[in-house]
């Protein structure tokens, strides 16, 4: 469970950092729930935890804002130790003349499209649902001794396609001044041609330099090739003559080993008799 639970958190982060640009050190954003959280499971360090958490190489920044330090001394004696430790942590300036809620001081930092790159670690359920709905906003919360990061939710990954698509795909205003300047320079090269020499350039390749795009390589790649053909042909039966023949000397070699038998028991024959006489 927990190599798959740091392969999900990994996905995550790595989602973050190709959509949206997050980069290491990376930023936390902790309300005063978080931080009473890791001090009621005792997570500490919480610097070396939520490293830990991010499979980061280098200790995360911890901040915190005044509207949540305020909120933490109004709940007294209970939330003394959290308002404590979260005094510790760096203070990030929020536009706040008034001390507002927790949650709305967050989400005023986040703002539209979380430009500063804050992981939000929180416990308030409220807060979270809000943060969903915000493009490249992650959140961190706990689960009893363990921490989580959120998976991306169904409008951030809807956002970060749609994004992806605009940049891929070219605006009519774009297209029209790339064939422009396009045209522009066909102009200039017809100018500075002698004599017609010069071979004038469709605007579609003036349009690919000017997008600085490639042109595909004349040359074909080297594709695997099927096997030889003289290879996959079929063994010819060998000929009847050569069996026949093979038969024949075979024959005469047998009848040649008796007629040599034959003449040496005549031989012995012929010897007794001289031997008798």
């Amino acid at each position: 469970m927990r190599v798959k639970k740091k392969s999900r958190h990994r996905k995550a982060v790595k989602f973050y950092a190709t959509c949206f640009g997050f980069r290491e050190p990376y930023k936390v954003l902790i309300d005063g729930t978080f931080v009473h959280h890791l001090l009621t499971q005792r997570l500490l360090p919480a610097d070396e935890a939520l490293r830990d958490l991010l499979s980061a190489s280098r200790t995360p920044a911890l901040y915190t804002s005044k509207c949540i330090l305020a909120e933490l001394r109004r709940l007294g004696k209970s939330h003394a130790d959290a308002f404590d430790a979260a005094s510790l942590l760096a203070t990030t300036k929020c536009e706040h003349e008034k001390v507002v809620s927790a949650v709305s001081c967050v989400l005023s930092l986040v703002g539209d499209k979380n430009p500063e790159h804050f992981f939000v670690a929180t416990q308030d359920a409220e807060l979270r649902e809000k943060l969903r709905e915000i493009p490249g906003a992650p959140v961190m919360y706990g689960l009893k001794n363990s921490l989580f990061i959120e998976q991306p939710s169904v409008q951030q990954r809807k956002f970060a396609q749609l994004d992806e698509e605009k940049r891929l795909n070219m605006d009519i205003s774009e297209y029209k001044k790339l064939l422009k300047a396009a045209s522009e320079g066909k102009a200039a090269d017809n100018e500075n041609g002698s004599g017609g020499e010069q071979r004038e350039r469709p605007i579609s390749s003036l349009v690919k330099n000017a997008l600085g795009v490639a042109e595909k390589s004349k040359f074909k790649k080297n594709r695997p090739k099927g096997p030889n053909p003289l290879s996959c042909k079929k063994k010819k039966p060998k000929p009847q003559s050569s069996l026949v023949q093979n038969q024949g000397a075979k024959v005469d070699g047998e009848s040649k080993r008796k007629r040599v038998r034959k003449r040496k028991k005549n031989h012995k024959d012929n010897k007794q008799v001289q031997t008798a006489d």
